[in-house]
């Protein structure tokens, strides 16, 4: 069992911007949801994770070595999918992996050819081997990510936004390859995307202006909200008199109606009861930063 636990983490930047707040998580394998709106702080929490930056206070330990003092350690155990990577011209798919796996310190050519074949099978790109990456479609370059992620054996993955741009079929696929993975490693996924996090994480966090706002399971999470979502319809005029009377934390057209959801320990007038469901945490979770 891998673990990261990170304590008490505050990270300051020299122009006084604060983009860690005090966080502390502990994380094991499985798909753990890091989740929050652009500019939330998550890409900065990844970057310090990783060694790209050093935390202002604060500890991380990864399998209980110090990675803050020891940068080093985590980067021979890690996987990284970022949201686009750039990949060369003319090379194919197996020559690509090839080169990353010599970089990422695979040397015996055994091992890296059965490590390639193995993980081009697994992502179901075998049978494109050797035609070259920038040719391929969004989801097939997202699953080749995955592949060249899981070279050298991680024991931590990072994926950033991984479905962002993919049709249906491919977000999918591409999900299915995730769970799969994750059972004997740490799968940290940064998303702004609740629907990723709904769908993959036993655990997960919600993060914005650069601090924790909720962690735990998706259904303890969503049962903290068990009667205490409201929604109606309203005319599109009344909109700004019921944000000043109710905690609105969403609104949506449907069929041209404009609905809005509120959070109320009791039931207001006119409003009907609405099974909580994962957005709502998130939506409720952001208005009380907002507000704050």
């Amino acid at each position: 069992m891998n673990t990261l636990k990170i304590d008490n983490l505050e990270l300051t930047y020299k122009n006084g911007h604060q983009a860690i707040r005090n966080i502390s998580l502990e994380i094991e394998n499985g798909m753990f949801g890091l989740l929050g709106p652009n500019g939330a702080g998550k890409s900065s929490l990844m970057k310090t994770i990783v060694g790209f930056q050093k935390p202002t206070s604060g500890e991380i330990l990864f399998n209980d070595v110090n990675i803050v003092k020891n940068p080093d350690d985590i980067k021979k155990h890690l996987g990284f999918l970022p949201q686009d990577f750039g990949v060369y011209p003319k090379v194919s798919a197996y020559n690509l992996l090839d080169h990353i796996a010599i970089l990422k310190g695979v040397k015996d050519a055994t091992e890296r050819k059965n490590q390639i074949q193995h993980l081009l099978e697994k992502v179901n790109l075998w049978g494109f081997k050797n035609k070259e990456v920038h040719t391929f479609s969004g989801g097939m370059k997202q699953r080749f990510g995955v592949a060249q992620a899981l070279l050298g054996k991680p024991k931590i993955i990072i994926v950033d936004e991984p479905t962002a741009g993919l049709d249906p079929e491919e977000r999918n696929r591409f999900n299915t390859l995730l769970n799969d993975i994750s059972t004997e490693v740490i799968v940290i996924l940064s998303t702004h995307l609740v629907e990723d996090v709904k769908n993959l994480c036993s655990k997960m966090t919600i993060m914005n202006k650069g601090q924790i706002l909720k962690t735990g399971t998706p259904k303890d999470l969503i049962s903290e909200l068990e009667n205490k979502i409201w929604s109606k319809s309203i005319k599109t005029g009344d909109l700004e008199s019921y944000i000043n009377n109710y905690n609105v934390i969403s609104q949506q057209l449907i069929e041209r109606e404009l609905y809005i959801t509120v959070y109320s320990e009791n039931q207001p007038s006119d409003f009907e009861a609405t099974t909580p469901l994962l957005e709502h945490v998130y939506f409720y979770a952001l208005t009380q930063t907002n507000r704050s």
